[in-house]
């Protein structure tokens, strides 16, 4: 893929907190569907540079949400010290995508510039919204620029970490 590297950690999700008493633990899933999170069968789970992998014994979708029981963690306790642990895979664990299309951890800190070549920034993150999904560009100032590929980005080059947008810089 890109020099960007595919071991990379791709955060799909987090823990949100306690599921019962026997160590099972609620998850906010990012995947879609959510219940795509339980197709990993380990775990990278943490935050701040500090990571364990853990594998997943049993998981299924409850109510609204997700709730799942990781290895070792068979009390409410061990529950407890993962909730607000981030979960993520390897990059390269994640299906490859058909030409055209990027997981959102691929756009995350490309650089931004317009057709006409003026720097606008860093893709910061990217935003779900009702109509479709906004980047947050960060620069000079933060801009929200729709992800209208073919419309408003006309470009993704993620072996040059460059992505180019039809937008007005004053916009």
């Amino acid at each position: 893929m890109s020099g960007r590297g595919d071991e990379r950690r791709v955060v799909l999700g987090r823990v949100a907190g306690l599921f019962g008493v026997r160590g099972w633990v609620k998850v906010h899933s990012d995947t879609r569907p959510r219940e795509n999170i339980l197709d990993y069968p380990v775990w990278q789970l943490g935050g701040s540079g500090r990571w364990r992998s853990l594998r997943l014994i049993e998981g299924r979708v409850q109510g609204k949400g997700i709730v799942a029981h990781l290895e070792g963690c068979d009390d409410r306790d061990a529950a407890v010290a993962l909730t607000g642990a981030r979960i993520a895979v390897g990059r390269g664990e994640l299906p490859p995508l058909a030409e055209g299309e990027y997981y959102w951890a691929d756009l995350e800190g490309l650089r931004v510039r317009t057709i006409a070549g003026r720097e606008l920034g860093c893709v910061g993150r990217l935003m779900e919204t009702g109509a479709n999904d906004v980047l947050v560009v960060r620069g000079e100032r933060e801009r929200l620029i729709p992800f209208l590929p073919g419309r408003v980005v006309t470009e993704v080059d993620l072996d040059d970490g460059v992505m180019v947008v039809d937008w007005d810089p004053d916009f």
